[in-house]
């Protein structure tokens, strides 16, 4: 059969954050009809991975031998999603032994591939070791990252040129391929804030970037009629390859996904008056800056729903304790009030998103997080922790016009009349432009998605380029 022919094999990391745009992309290649898809991965992200796809979904899922114990990790340690931070480097040089068994599947899937077939890989940005593999077998390789170009793009160069190590960087500076970008060293993840320090984790990050210049193609989950031309550039500057915007990538939200009534709830508050606070499924803030949240939040009469996570220095999964990290009776007055909600570990984050009363949203600015806020029209208020999360909310803010940041990073001190400020800010009247300008990001976003839409047509035009080798031929 013809949809034989032409197969995609994603490997997205191990990280929830990235499993669902990679489950996303594997769909969007699934519905085009004309091609075999397969995600590969470890045996429990491939449970999660199921629950992502539909019971209809003819993606094949085929999970790859991984025991986390094997290399010093805690039993069930397949995810950075919460993960203890001492574990990070440990878990990054427990995924490279894959490599045997992915080579493996991909020797199989191709000795049992009809005459005449085609066969890419698309890989996450951390498993960018597999464009070797590619090439022994001379199989198209990709890179897919879950973020925006300009982010990424950033990201990448710092990484590889550490530019803030300068002795002449002091504050802010300039990056060797974007002399008119400047940033602030307080905007740089903590990793790379210590070199030295961190050398092996910025030795297994410099390797990737060097894979990455080694592949055909770089995709990214943005759309260009929200980033423009200059996004896929800064990507092209640091890896000089080609470069497909094909977002946004979004899990569809899910009414079966509440456990609470979340629309009950936001109906008895008036349109555009609700700030929904989270920090994601990977960061949270310290004990201290919780508190000055809260008391900003209870400042600032503003309705809320936040998603809580106990703070830095506690396990990330285990039980909130608000008598300990929020103040003396803050829930209770808020539910009195009917003023906000203190939601333990999970909240249904498109659905709350989605409705008319959310005004704003208190992120961490993930890039998830981020799509999903503007394709609701939703402005947000930046609170970045890590990764690329900076960078993201100062082109949301100086360029974007759809963010205000509030605080940076969980170990710096919080002013809760700042944080009563930019929220009253956000949601009130004065937010009103910025709700405009997200509307219409959240607009073209959409569109971008649509049949006939730029992102599409990118992702035909990729296809079209990544499978038009036949496997075991040479250009």
């Amino acid at each position: 059969m013809e949809s034989m022919k032409k197969h995609v094999v994603l490997f997205p990391w191990m990280g929830k954050s990235h499993l669902i745009p990679f489950a996303q992309l594997a769909q969007v290649i699934e519905r085009r009809k004309a091609y075999t898809v397969t995600i590969v991965n470890t045996p429990a992200n491939i449970l999660t991975l199921r629950s992502f796809l539909p019971s209809s979904s003819t993606i094949h899922l085929v999970d790859l031998p991984f025991n986390p114990t094997d290399h010093g990790l805690n039993p069930g340690s397949e995810s950075t999603d919460g993960l203890p931070n001492d574990h990070f480097l440990r878990f990054f040089q427990a995924t490279e032994t894959l490599r045997p068994a992915f080579d493996l599947f991909l020797s199989d899937t191709i000795a049992r591939s009809p005459p005449g077939s085609t066969l890419c890989i698309i890989s996450d940005l951390f498993h960018t070791w597999t464009v070797e593999t590619a090439k022994n077998l001379n199989v198209f390789h990709s890179v897919f990252s879950v973020t925006n170009a300009y982010g990424q793009g950033l990201l990448l160069s710092l990484v590889w040129d550490l530019p803030h190590t300068s002795p002449d960087s002091d504050g802010y500076f300039s990056l060797p391929n974007h002399p008119k970008i400047l940033l602030h060293r307080s905007q740089i993840p903590k990793l790379l804030l210590s070199p030295d320090k961190n050398r092996p984790q910025i030795d297994i990050f410099r390797r990737h970037v060097a894979y990455c210049r080694r592949s055909g193609g770089f995709l990214v989950n943005n759309a260009e009629a929200f980033e423009g031309a200059a996004g896929a550039d800064v990507i092209k500057r640091e890896l000089g390859i080609p470069v497909w915007t094909v977002g946004p990538l979004l899990r569809l939200p899910s009414s079966s996904d509440s456990h609470w009534n979340v629309r009950g709830w936001l109906g008895s508050h008036p349109p555009e008056s609700v700030v929904y606070v989270s920090f994601g499924s990977m960061c949270t803030i310290s004990a201290s800056q919780m508190v000055e949240l809260a008391m900003g939040l209870e400042a600032s009469e503003t309705g809320f729903v936040w998603m809580v996570r106990p703070p830095v220095g506690f396990d990330f999964n285990g039980e909130f304790r608000a008598d300990e990290w929020l103040p003396e009776g803050f829930e209770e007055r808020m539910r009195e009030k009917k003023r906000g909600i203190v939601v333990r570990g999970w909240a249904p984050q498109q659905e709350i998103l989605s409705h008319a009363s959310t005004g704003a949203f208190l992120s961490q600015c993930g890039w998830n997080s981020v799509l999903e806020s503007l394709t609701n029209g939703v402005p947000l208020i930046g609170w970045p922790i890590e990764f690329e999360q900076s960078i993201n909310v100062k082109m949301l803010e100086e360029e974007k016009g759809v963010c205000v940041e509030v605080a940076r990073g969980n170990d710096s001190a919080v002013d809760r009349v700042h944080v009563e400020k930019t929220i009253r800010s956000v949601v009130g009247r004065k937010g009103e432009e910025m709700r405009r300008k997200a509307r219409e990001f959240g607009r073209a976003l959409r569109e971008a998605v649509e049949e006939g839409g730029a992102s599409v047509r990118a992702m035909d035009d990729f296809l079209h380029t990544a499978l038009s080798t036949v496997v075991g031929t040479k250009d």
